[in-house]
């Protein structure tokens, strides 16, 4: 059963946060909607599903990254999901990057973690359902994010290429098996098992793409991003991409860093990206 526990009047349209009770990660999870103005049951609109980076929450696009003004234009609903189920119940880390806050978009094997941290059924199938049926929303939909949301966003597109008809990223992390966030999420949830870890891999999934599943992809990444190197490598999708012909797009902006500053300065771009997809 949905709660609704705010609901704000913006740029003509509203956003709204809600509650429920998550049959996937057993606990409560919030979600926040943004509906733009003339959205109804007698005209659904098309969705962009935001997936959001360590340490944030359902709030941290919502408040911080200028989309509603371009949404409310272009006539598309957004939702945004917390990133971990939470909870006294919900094992934690004193940690930023791993558990709470950090749930990376799988589906735990190894317990603790198993119980609870099944973000990937989340946002794959749990909240587009209960969204579709309780919302003026369309099945029509897109799936962006942020750093580990980004990792998030092109992993479940590659992954469930009929679910979404594009799909966008902000510094994402690509290749997690080979970076340090990536190693400490995976070995804490998946266990050592390399082939299951593979399964949520960006790069890895996009190797065994098939050229009548592609779809769209536009990547924005700041080249003063001080996780560049390490965390996020984009450059080896890059070069997966490349070799198989798959209409993914990085663009390189000049001085900018991992923030927010970084995403509200591109926000526009990427709902126009998906404008022409979501409407076609």
């Amino acid at each position: 059963m949905l709660e609704n526990i705010s609901s704000v009047k913006v740029s003509g349209g509203w956003h709204k946060q809600y509650t429920h009770s998550s049959q996937s990660t057993h606990s409560t999870m919030r979600f926040a909607v943004f509906l733009p103005p003339g959205a109804s049951e007698t005209n659904k609109v098309p969705v962009l599903y935001w997936l959001s980076g360590l340490t944030c929450t359902d709030e941290n696009f919502m408040q911080k990254a200028g989309a509603f003004k371009k949404a409310a234009e272009l006539g598309i609903a957004i939702v945004a999901p917390d990133t971990s189920p939470r909870g006294e119940n919900v094992p934690n880390e004193d940690s930023y990057d791993f558990a709470q806050g950090a749930g990376f978009y799988v589906n735990a094997t190894q317990a603790p973690y198993n119980t609870h941290f099944n973000m990937y059924d989340y946002v794959v199938s749990e909240l587009p359902a209960l969204i579709e049926q309780h919302f003026p929303i369309t099945s029509t939909k897109a799936i962006s994010g942020h750093s580990m949301g980004g990792h998030g966003a092109l992993m479940v597109a590659l992954k469930n290429p009929a679910a979404f008809v594009s799909a966008s990223a902000f510094s994402p992390i690509v290749n997690p098996i080979e970076c340090p966030w990536g190693v400490k999420a995976f070995t804490g949830y998946l266990g050592n098992d390399k082939a299951l870890w593979a399964q949520y891999d960006s790069c890895e999934l996009m190797k065994n793409a098939e050229q009548a599943h592609y779809l769209p992809m536009l990547v924005s990444q700041g080249d003063a991003d001080g996780f560049l190197q390490e965390q996020l490598k984009p450059e080896n999708l890059v070069a997966i991409a490349d070799k198989k012909g798959y209409p993914l797009t990085l663009e390189m902006q000049a001085g900018y860093d991992h923030s927010y500053f970084f995403i509200s300065s591109f926000i526009d771009q990427h709902l126009l990206f998906h404008h022409q997809f979501l409407t076609a």
